[in-house]
């Protein structure tokens, strides 16, 4: 039989990467760009046609088709689908959905994507058209009191539901005729609970073919999950992506003969699997290429001996991919790219915004690496063509990468060398300024710093940033990253490999010899894949052993089936059944395989999942709810076909010492070191290299750092043991380097207190909606580092801290081993829910606490007048709940139960109310909390330990002079502007609230010495009902406006308020008295403190002014959800519609678990056109929302904007007000006000209008702003040029996203 030549590629943004084995076995690797007209049409092929050229030495034309009868297979990784995502290139679409919901996935869950940008830009929405589709579907409801007659069908999860309306199917035609008449063919079909129910999906799929169009993507097909926000999305990516795959795959496939019918191709899917070519679609392809990457690395790397867990860094020109493999690949089910949000198995893949092409800044006094990327044009400064400095430029003046070994390729003739002239040029003028600033400060640690001093301050920056993600992966799993293996490919990884590991703890870095082309590698490697998967909707006990032993074999066959059918033999195929499980009355599911947990008399046929999840869960989150029933939500099964057996080719052995090809001057921590440079290709196994050294591996260039050593292992791989480094003495002076490294250590150790609390967290507010601070403080209870970035909590755990230090003897009183509980207003607190627990952090030899540690979490109940604690008319803080001023929850180590729990059920003596609900979920949040404390703790005695007490005081109070130097800097220049347009400096502004209550505002700012004084005298007195705002919300407000006024990131902490004098009366709606309520000051007059600052200081318009808190419920459940509105434009930008700004960020609940779980329908979820203020720069829209009620229940709402409309600025109009109906049952519409809460009876419909956000400038302005604006947007292209913003990627990124919108 004649063999034949075997590829596999990775086609990237930039290069494309090809791997073949030759007949004969002999390898080859190529690299091309993956794109250059000029040479080539497409990448892949011209690979394959160049090899088969060189190997077999018969002249292949170019533009003539490759004959396949030389090629076994090829196997393909592609980023034609990310591309087409995140260019939106991809086929024009339209989105055909239920009636009401037309603007549902523009909504989306309603939260913002970056807190502290004004100016709220998302990705366009991948749909250009929109119909509605006239149908409905609801749940059938035993104690639904609403009679209907209609049809009645079960589910495939098994669940009941109701037709309350056929599809209008005449309607459709009409609509469906409209897209063909404008050219669109390519259609989603998202369906409220098509996700059980296919049948009005497929109706709707079926007319759209038969009339024409060429690309219907049903979201029941394409993930039939619930959940149908991120169901549309990924659909609607269905139908925007396949159709371009397509093309590509038939352009691809048009320059071989026979168009490669007869040839396998594969493709390269997110989870790590191949495809046959024809089920290769757009949803599943968006990590196709880093894919590879991760699947080189686990078969190449993870020892199944040791079983040592590996890290992947895959560091490339704009971003770094980290992930785990620990035997298993570690999927995710649902991740964002571009802004759409995919549900889809994809490996978790998380993107750090940190690269070779990451530009450097240096910002009042800190070095700043990224997240702005220079990318391919105009790339780093060395590329020569005009770009910014960054990473790959520091590692070039530092000797690091040597240009001899890069190809010619740069400039305007892309003939030129890497330009080392540019790259110091740039990094002189650079240094220059850092000095200048240094000598303008007392007490730094050195005048001057040279050059090479500031390129290694951005390369030890850069690879902190790095470390920060990878300790997120690891840890919050419950694993130690220390006693990971990292494995290291990519062009730029290779420089920054040993000094990581070593930052990590980690003793061992891995290179494969083609780590440059690793993720081609990973394909050769890589097994076929075929998943199969259907919702269901039981609960894990023997009742329904059966019944997923059943539905586990059906899908089973049918992947073997599939599997079968691309010509594998039933012996060569695996099947792996999952179920995704989580207990009842949480949303936390894990995908749990019962691998290791073979079946017994208690489990189904298929394996015990009951103790493999109870395993997982533990590991994860450290505890388990015994007693708690397991919900199944979902039944999946990945088929494998095993085709490719692994051979690693062994390279010959040797015991002479290595040859060095030359010599080169290496910058490291103490100076230059001679480098001696090692070929891969010159060395074999048995040659070992001390560091320091460079091993060129083709175009990666491997740093060996001093006291580190590289062994070349039997197949010709690297393996470096990392040893400890030389200790870098800190003194306490200011050094910039360490400056930002100490920013990054800080806001660590917050993060992984967040870690640990979410992690042993019980409640779901914590959990799962993440809904707490963690944070760490000085000895004088300034704040120094803050985790998420929680508006309302910013800088108002300072307060807490500050008064516990005051009432307790200036810290004399605090013990080791005590922790203090707070929640009261004039301690700190926000409001009574938000528990913050706080702990004096001791070191030998000093009295009292060098630093102190506190968690704040929202506990879903302490008492109070209404379950929730969420009161719209309560009077005075008793009705709101437990109170805590400030109570010793832990004395001397030992937690303070019975106390506790005394103080939660106190609300109770009151008349009307009731203690906690809930005290289990209670205690166990709190101990959370307290085991989230311990972990900063530790942390800081750790880094104490490494630097001294004197070391990290001193940062401490360096970090939040920095955040002082950035608002002094913001308000010198905001001083200058207001007095070249009015005059002077003083800003004033004033607004009311629907009471009529006002909040008044005088801003006087000292533009010489950047500081500036802010009073709020003249605010109306402390109201009688819940409107008022403590004065620790009234500050994170005013910390929250300074934040986004200065533009880029600074650490958010004490400094940030030191250039402020915040002047607040006493008894005012802004610090009110000891027993005043003030939950509605809270979530309400909070927003409205910030409109009043932005209008003083001419920032924007007002937005919607209010959180619209609506809560309904009876004695046996309660919901409560906030709704989102328009925001406020601004001097560039349009306001944002159908989002939430400002204080609050929060997530809404998707509409089809609203009603899967509570006696509701959503009649209308959409915007509401016009609502927004007109002007030069128009405000955003509010909503529509709209609940019918299936039973009688309670609804309360607490609302604001309802009588005075959110502020248009400089000649813009403002927003419109807000509006809360009532549609009775009987006819009657009834006004309901701003607050209020009432009895309502099946049948009746809450009517809820957001409010619009104000316009900015005069609409006679947007005429001549027209004419300017082809100007205007060449000037954001080539400011697009010098740099773009990568946005992350992964499990740790959609962490942090949901941290940020708690």
């Amino acid at each position: 039989m004649k063999e034949e030549f075997q590829f596999a590629i990775d086609r990237g943004g930039t290069f494309t990467d090809i791997w073949a084995r030759c007949p004969g076995g002999k390898i080859k690797v190529m690299k091309l760009l993956s794109v250059d007209p000029q040479n080539y049409e497409d990448a892949p092929r011209e690979g394959i046609r160049r090899i088969l050229e060189q190997e077999t030495g018969i002249k292949m034309s170019a533009d003539k088709p490759i004959d396949t009868s030389y090629i076994d297979w090829i196997r393909m990784g592609t980023t034609v689908a990310t591309n087409a995502l995140l260019e939106r290139k991809g086929e024009p679409m339209a989105l055909a959905i239920t009636k009401g919901f037309r603007d549902l996935l523009y909504i989306g869950n309603q939260a913002r994507p970056q807190i502290f940008d004004l100016e709220i830009s998302a990705p366009d929405q991948l749909y250009s058209e929109v119909i509605e589709v006239e149908e409905r579907l609801v749940f059938k409801q035993d104690k639904c009191e609403i009679n209907k007659s209609c049809d009645r069908v079960t589910g495939v999860t098994g669940e009941k539901l109701e037709i309350w309306e056929k599809v209008n199917t005449e309607k459709l035609r009409e609509d469906l005729q409209k897209l063909l008449d404008k050219g669109i063919q390519s259609l989603a079909v998202v369906l409220l609970h098509s996700y059980t129910y296919a049948d009005h999906e497929k109706e709707v799929g079926r007319i759209a073919l038969e009339m024409g169009f060429h690309q219907v993507s049903l979201s029941s097909e394409v993930m039939s999950m619930v959940r149908v926000v991120p169901r549309g999305y990924t659909a609607c990516a269905d139908a925007y992506l396949t159709p371009q795959i397509k093309k590509y795959v038939a352009g691809f496939a048009s320059g071989f003969k026979d168009n490669i019918q007869n040839t396998s191709v594969l493709f390269m899917q997110s989870d790590g699997g191949l495809t046959p070519v024809n089920k290769f679609n757009g949803s599943r392809a968006i990590l196709s290429g880093p894919a590879g990457g991760v699947v080189g690395y686990a078969l190449t790397t993870y020892n199944q001996d040791t079983k040592q867990a590996v890290i992947g860094f895959d560091m490339g020109g704009t971003s770094t991919d980290v992930s785990r493999y620990a035997g298993q690949y570690e999927h995710v089910f649902e991740t964002t790219t571009a802004g759409v949000t995919i549900q889809a198995p994809q490996l978790d893949i998380n993107t750090v915004a940190a690269g070779g092409g990451s530009m450097l800044f240096f910002r009042a006094g800190m070095f700043v690496v990224g997240p702005e990327s220079a990318g391919a044009d105009p790339g780093p400064a060395c590329y020569k063509k005009g770009g910014p400095l960054t990473i790959t430029d520091a590692n070039l003046c530092l000797g690091r990468l040597l240009p001899e070994y890069f190809p010619k390729i740069f400039g305007k003739n892309q003939k030129s060398p890497l330009d080392k002239a540019a790259t110091d040029k740039a990094f002189k003028k650079l240094t220059r300024e850092v000095n200048e600033f240094l000598s303008s400060q007392e007490g730094t640690a050195k005048q001057k710093m040279t050059t090479e001093e500031v390129a290694m301050g951005f390369i030890q920056v850069a690879n902190e940033a790095m470390c920060r993600p990878i300790r997120a992966l690891t840890q919050a799993k419950g694993y130690d990253t220390s006693k990971h293996v990292l494995a290291c490919f990519g062009g730029a990884g290779g420089q920054h490999a040993c000094a990581i590991a070593r930052s990590l703890g980690m003793s061992k870095v891995f290179v494969h010899r083609y780590a440059g082309i690793l993720s081609a590698y990973g394909m050769a490697l890589a097994d076929v894949v075929y998943e199969a998967q259907e919702p269901c909707a039981k609960v894990y006990n023997p009742d329904f052993f059966d019944y997923f032993d059943q539905h586990i074999a059906e899908l089973q066959n049918k992947c073997r089936e599939e599997l079968m059918k691309q010509g594998f033999q039933r012996e060569q195929i695996e099947t792996q059944p999952f179920l995704h499980m989580r207990y009842d009355r949480t949303d936390c599911a894990l995908m749990i395989s019962a691998d290791n947990h073979p079946a017994n008399q208690n489990s189904c046929r298929s394996g015990d999942f009951k103790s493999a999840f109870q395993e997982r869960y533990q590991t994860e989150f450290g505890f388990t709810i015994p007693d708690r029933p397991i919900l199944v939500d979902d039944i999946r099964v990945r088929g494998v076909g095993k085709a490719l057996v692994r051979e690693e080719k062994e390279v010959p052995a040797t015991s002479s010492p290595p040859v060095a090809t030359l010599k080169a001057n290496c910058y490291f921590d103490k100076g230059y070191r001679e480098t001696e440079v090692y070929l891969l290709e010159n060395l074999s196994f048995g040659h070992s290299v001390e560091g320091p050294a460079i091993i060129m591996n083709g175009n990666s260039t491997i740093l060996v750092e001093p006291n580190c050593t590289a062994s070349i292992t039997k197949c010709g791989d690297i393996e470096i043991q990392v040893g400890s480094g030389s200790t870098q003495r800190v003194g306490p002076d200011l050094d910039a380097i360490q400056l930002s490294i100490f920013s990054h250590r800080f806001m660590s150790i917050a993060e992984q207190m967040g870690r640990v609390l979410q992690r042993t967290a019980i409640s779901t507010n914590i959990k799962e909606r993440l809904d707490f601070s963690c944070a760490m403080f000085g000895p004088d209870g300034g704040l120094v580092a803050n985790a998420p970035h929680i508006p309302v909590h910013l800088g108002a755990m300072q307060e807490t801290v500050q008064f516990q230090i005051r009432m307790r003897q200036r810290g004399k009183d605090f013990r080791e081993g005590d922790v203090i509980l707070a929640n009261h207003p004039q301690a700190g607190g926000s409001h009574l829910p938000d528990l913050t627990v706080i702990t004096p952090v001791f070191w030998p030899g000093e009295s009292k606490p060098v630093f102190f540690v506190a968690s704040r979490g929202h506990h879903a109940d302490i008492g109070g007048i209404t379950p929730g604690s969420m009161p719209p008319h309560s009077k005075c803080i008793q009705e709101e709940g437990a109170v805590f001023k400030s109570f010793k929850l832990v004395d001397q180590g030992i937690f303070q139960e019975e106390a506790v729990t005394q103080v939660f059920m106190e609300p109770g003596k009151y008349p009307g109310s009731s203690g906690t609900h809930n005290l289990s979920d209670n205690l166990s949040d709190l101990k959370a909390q307290v085991a989230a404390n311990q972990k900063g703790i530790t942390l800081i005695k750790e880094l104490i330990e490494e630097y001294g007490l004197d070391v990290v005081i001193a940062y401490m109070a360096h970090i939040q002079d920095n955040a002082e130097i950035a608002v002094q800097e913001m308000l010198k220049e905001i001083g200058r502007r207001t007095r070249e347009r009015t005059g002077t400096t003083q800003l004033s502004a004033e607004d009311y609230m629907d009471d009529g209550a006002k909040i008044c505002l005088t801003v006087n700012i000292d533009e010489e010495k950047g500081t500036a004084v802010v009073d709020f005298t003249g605010s109306t007195c402390e109201v009688y009902g819940n409107c008022n705002a403590p004065r620790a919300v009234t500050l994170s407000a005013l910390i929250y406006c300074l934040r986004c006024m200065v533009g880029h990131d600074v650490p958010l902490n004490q400094g940030c308020l030191k250039p402020v004098t915040a002047i607040i009366p006493k008894g005012s709606i802004l610090d009110p008295s000891e027993n005043a309520a003030v939950v509605g000051g809270n979530v309400l007059t909070s927003q409205r403190v910030v409109d009043v600052i932005f209008q003083a200081f001419q920032v924007c318009a007002a937005s919607q002014g209010c959180m619209n808190n609506i809560t309904f419920g009876d004695d046996t459940f309660g919901h409560y959800e906030t709704v989102a509105g328009g925001a406020g434009a601004g001097p560039t930008w349009n306001g944002r519609s159908g989002v939430h700004s400002h204080m609050t960020n929060t997530r809404i609940t998707d509409p089809e678990i609203l009603e899967r779980r509570y006696p509701v329908i959503l009649k209308k979820f959409h915007l509401n056109p016009g609502t927004g203020g007109h002007g030069q720069h128009k405000g955003g829209d509010g909503i529509i929302r709209e609940y019918l009620f299936r039973k009688d229940l309670t609804l309360s709402i607490l609302t604001e904007r309802r009588v005075f409309s959110p502020y248009g600025l400089n000649g813009g109009e403002c927003g419109s007000k807000g509006v809360n109906l009532i549609y009775y049952r009987d006819g009657r519409v009834v006004f309901l006000g701003s607050k209020t809460s009432i009895k309502c009876h099946a049948g009746d419909v809450f009517y809820l209008q957001t409010p619009g956000g104000g316009g900015y400038g005069s609409e006679q302005e947007l005429k001549t702003e027209t004419r300017k604006r082809k100007q205007r947007l060449s000037e954001e292209g080539s400011k697009a040029k010098k740099g773009h913003s990568l946005v992350g990627r992964g499990s740790v990124f959609e962490y942090k996203k949901s941290q940020e919108s708690a």
